[in-house]
Order: C-alpha cells, then sequence, then structure tokens
C-alpha cells in the first residue's frame, strides 16, 4: 500500500528506494510502531523478480539494487513465485485503501489481453521454423554459408 501510495503521490517517479517505501508505511500509522516486517517485505518478501526467501508474493519490482516499482503483470519474476498473488485481498486491508485497488487494476496494471504468466522471449520459441521449413536445420546453415572463404 505504501509503494502504492507513492506512486499516486509521484507519478513522475518510475521507482522508490527501500527506506522511502518504509518510510511511507510508518506515516500510515496503521499500527502503533511500523512492524519490523515491513521493511524484509519490501527488500525480498515481495519482491517478484527475487527468488523467495520465504515469502512468495509479486507485489514489487526490484528496477536496481535498493529500488522497487509496484509489480505489474507480465514483469519479470522468479520462476518459484508463478501463480503469487501480486495485490493484496480487498478484504484484507482497511476500506479506506480500496480506492488503491481500484487505481491500480484500472491505471497503474490494466489488464488489457495481458497474460500475466507470459514469458516474451518463450513466447517467441519457434518463430524461425518457417526459415528452413523445406530443408533440415544443417542444410539450411551450409546454403547460407556457401561461398565464405
Amino acid at each position: 500500500m505504501a509503494t502504492a501510495l507513492l506512486h499516486r503521490e509521484h507519478p513522475d517517479r518510475a521507482d522508490f528506494t527501500i527506506a522511502e517505501i518504509v518510510e511511507r508505511a510508518r506515516q500510515e500509522r496503521l499500527t502503533a510502531e511500523l512492524r519490523p516486517g515491513v521493511y524484509v517485505h519490501a527488500l525480498q518478501h515481495c519482491v517478484a523478480n527475487r527468488p523467495p526467501n520465504p515469502g512468495r508474493y509479486r507485489m514489487l519490482l526490484e528496477t536496481a539494487p535498493n529500488r522497487r516499482r509496484l509489480y505489474r503483470p507480465g514483469d519479470p519474476a522468479d520462476e518459484a513465485r508463478r501463480g503469487a498473488k501480486s495485490t493484496p485481498a480487498r478484504a484484507a486491508i482497511p476500506a479506506e485503501y480500496h480506492t488503491l485497488l481500484d487505481w491500480y487494476e484500472s491505471e497503474y496494471a490494466p489488464q488489457r489481453g495481458v497474460r500475466p504468466e507470459a514469458d516474451p522471449l518463450l513466447a517467441l520459441r519457434g518463430s524461425g521454423r518457417d526459415l528452413w521449413a523445406d530443408e533440415h536445420a544443417d542444410q539450411y546453415v551450409r546454403r547460407l554459408r556457401e561461398g565464405w572463404e
């Protein structure tokens, strides 16, 4: 929620430091004292493109060392986090933050036919098969190399 608030408050910024995210969570005063786990969640547990340790969430993305932004479906994620949740359940957060979920779904990460688990590189698999449809791959390479010195 803290990262979503930062993105809404600073739409010109691509990402935030872990310290900025933790400080924004502290400002919300959801508990009397900030839970120590908030830092670890921003550092590791919620970060999609880091190995799970032990949290598997995909709520943040590491853009550079010590920098995070909200995760968007289609962003790279560690394979062990496949299928993990990327937003909190509406019922699990206070009602005053429900508009953050609406903003995330409609503006920040709208799902317009994007398959969250699709890997753009893996999607290219087989795309060049027509290049040598009529000949074996080795024959194709030999033909390309004809005339080389």
